[in-house]
C-alpha cells in the first residue's frame, strides 16, 4: 500500500509523463511539416515512450493499493524558431522530467516506502540516458549549423535512432505481454 503523498507524487508524475508525449506529438508535428521526417520520426518515437511511462506509473500506483487519475493538460508549444530550438526545449523537457522523478523518489524515501524508490531507480536511469541522448543530438545539430547539408544527414540519422527505438518499444511490448 501507497502513502497519500506517494500516491499524489505519483499521480502528478503520470500527468507529467503525458504531457511529455503530447509535448513530443506536437514537436514532431511541426518536424513533419518543416521537411525533418527523420526528427519527426524520432519524436514520434519518444511521444510513444513517455506514454509507456506513463502507464508504466498507471500501473503501478494501481497495483500497490492507490488510485491513478489522470488530469487536465495544458496545450503544447506548437511553433518552434528550428530544429535546434526544438532540440533545445527537448533537453530542457528531460532535465525537469529527471527533477520531477527525483522528487518523487525523494518522497518515496521520506515515507520509507522503498518499494516505489526501487520501482522509481528504472526511471532515474532512463532519464539519465535520454538526457545524454538529446545531448549528443545538440551537439551533432551545432556542429551542422544551418548548412543544409549537415541538418540533412543528421535527420537521417534521427530517422535511424527512431528505426532503433521502434524496435526496442516493440521488444519490450512483446515481452511484457508474453506475447
Amino acid at each position: 500500500m501507497v502513502t497519500k503523498s506517494v500516491e499524489k507524487a505519483i499521480n502528478e508524475q503520470i500527468r507529467k509523463e503525458e504531457h511529455s508525449s503530447r509535448i513530443y506529438l506536437s514537436m514532431a508535428s511541426w518536424c513533419q511539416v518543416s521537411g525533418f521526417q527523420g526528427a519527426a520520426e524520432w519524436l514520434y518515437a519518444q511521444a510513444d515512450e513517455e506514454r509507456m511511462h506513463e502507464l508504466k506509473l498507471i500501473h503501478y500506483l494501481n497495483g500497490r493499493g492507490g488510485n491513478a487519475h489522470l488530469a487536465d493538460l495544458e496545450k503544447p508549444a506548437t511553433k518552434f524558431k528550428s530544429l535546434l530550438d526544438v532540440f533545445q526545449q527537448v533537453l530542457k523537457h528531460e532535465e525537469y522530467i529527471s527533477a520531477s522523478i527525483n522528487e518523487v523518489y525523494a518522497i518515496s524515501i521520506k515515507q520509507n516506502d522503498y518499494s516505489t524508490g526501487n520501482f522509481l531507480q528504472w526511471y532515474i536511469m532512463e532519464q539519465t540516458e535520454e538526457e545524454s541522448t538529446v545531448r549528443t543530438i545538440l551537439d551533432q545539430i551545432r556542429l551542422a549549423g544551418e548548412e543544409k547539408g549537415g541538418l540533412f544527414h543528421m535527420d537521417k540519422e534521427l530517422a535511424a535512432q527512431a528505426a532503433k527505438k521502434r524496435t526496442s518499444q516493440l521488444a519490450a511490448a512483446t515481452a511484457n505481454t508474453g506475447a
